[in-house]
């Protein structure tokens, strides 16, 4: 593998425990640097769970950073807003009932999101994109993580449930929000070893594009919409290069509580229909056309104090698993793959593994974290639990995103490198 205009291996290697996209992204990185890597995953193939996900421009940039084969993947599977004159616009904000502010169907406000517009694509599309760059060599299925064991000098050795173990130089967490790497880097009893419950959930589903585009017309269904309300709202997108509509609608459960052991449940269609009841003519004929949604209970992570403990670190939602709010979650996870497999490929031996992590923890802690914070502000401002004052609302909208997109990942990874070669400059923001 040539790396910097080489072809010099580095003389350790790293196991990754998780193969979606945040760690196939990463083992993408690690051997564009010339960096050994394996991937465990614990199921039997590599899979994605839900439909469309949505990459902002900050997202498209890191894969590109990350190696220019990733974003090829991704335009060839990617879906954009139908009309020209949209290809900018992230969401078109609309009120989806009638409010004391506004009627159900006004226009709130366009948001644009610079060059990329909305940019979404199928997580599993995408995954087989990522697939396609890691060799299969490179992964083996149905290693589910028990322990880690960090063994200093050494390395670690892990522990898999069908109890085998296997050994590396270290390792990073990128198993999901339900990770099992995290409460081991963490402590089993530590509040931020596990995900939380935020108090919303959402019913998922698809909807054949001409369907859709028959009962709301061609603008709301090529067009990416979100419909804002009380304790609610809904968001439409278009994915499978406007051959399927993608639907998310979002409630506020009342007594904040989540007490199935299942985050995944099969929607009774009544529910669904209370819950928007109140809701405007669009909403409603949306939901009506929706095939087969399961109800997701949303959780997130609260800020942990550190993604790193010896040879042991934790990137993309094991780290900071966030709600949906700024479609931001898995483009924060590729800009983790850019830093950390760029430090990684920064040092010379397995000494240096700590010091690379402890700078990626220290840079992108703050970032990622802001992201959770700011993503669940997000879901109470769509649904009006901050107020309706729609001239408030408007301005939150018009500057909310800036800093998710307009982040110089280069100084990111700069700032990073002078913390991992001890030049570290004053703090930044």
């Amino acid at each position: 593998m040539t790396t910097n205009g080489s072809t010099v291996q580095k003389p350790f290697t790293i196991a990754i425990c998780g193969g979606g996209i945040a760690g196939l992204a990463l083992a993408i990185g690690l051997i564009r640097q010339g960096v050994h890597c394996h991937v465990y995953e614990a199921a039997h193939a590599f899979a994605e769970i839900g439909a469309g996900v949505s990459f902002g421009p900050n997202s498209l940039r890191a894969m590109s950073l990350v190696d220019p084969k990733i974003r090829e993947g991704y335009e060839r599977q990617a879906t954009t807003n139908g009309w020209e004159e949209k290809k900018t616009t992230w969401f078109d904000f609309r009120w989806g009932m009638d409010g004391t502010k506004g009627k159900a169907g006004e226009h709130i406000i366009s948001v644009k999101a610079k060059d990329t517009g909305q940019s979404s694509v199928h997580r599993a599309h995408f995954l087989d994109e990522l697939v396609k760059l890691v060799p299969e060599s490179c992964a083996t299925f149905g290693k589910k993580v028990l322990q880690v064991e960090d063994l200093g000098r050494e390395g670690v050795r892990l522990a898999f449930e069908d109890g085998t173990e296997a050994e590396a130089s270290a390792v990073v967490g990128c198993d999901g929000i339900q990770s099992h790497v995290r409460p081991i880097l963490l402590g089993l009893r530590s509040k931020t070893a596990h995900a939380s419950f935020t108090g919303k959930y959402a019913y998922r589903g698809l909807i054949p594009m001409e369907k859709a585009v028959g009962l709301l017309g061609d603008e709301l269904a090529r067009n990416a919409q979100m419909y804002l309300g009380y304790h609610g709202h809904i968001l439409t997108f278009p994915i499978e290069k406007g051959e399927v509509m993608n639907v998310v609608a979002f409630r506020t459960k009342s007594d904040g509580k989540w007490e199935d052991e299942k985050w995944v449940l099969p929607m009774r269609k009544e529910d669904m229909e209370g819950d928007f009841k109140e809701w405007g003519e669009s909403v409603k004929k949306i939901l009506r056309l929706m095939e087969k949604p399961d109800l997701w209970a949303l959780f997130d992570h609260d800020p942990a104090d550190t993604y790193c403990k010896g040879r042991v670190c934790l990137t993309g939602d094991s780290a900071h698993a966030s709600t949906p709010h700024q479609g931001a979650g898995a483009g924060m996870a590729m800009e983790d793959a850019y830093v950390m497999s760029n430090l990684l490929g920064e040092i010379k031996g397995p000494e240096g593994i700590e010091g690379a992590f402890k700078a990626f923890d220290k840079v992108r802690r703050p970032r990622t974290q802001k992201l959770v914070t700011t993503s669940r502000d997000a879901g109470e401002l769509y649904e009006m639990e901050r107020g309706d004052d729609v001239e408030r609302v408007k301005e939150d909208l018009a500057g909310r995103y800036e800093w998710i997109w307009g982040v110089e990942l280069e100084d990111e990874l700069e700032r990073a490198r002078e913390i991992l070669g001890g030049r570290e400059g004053p703090e930044r923001s």
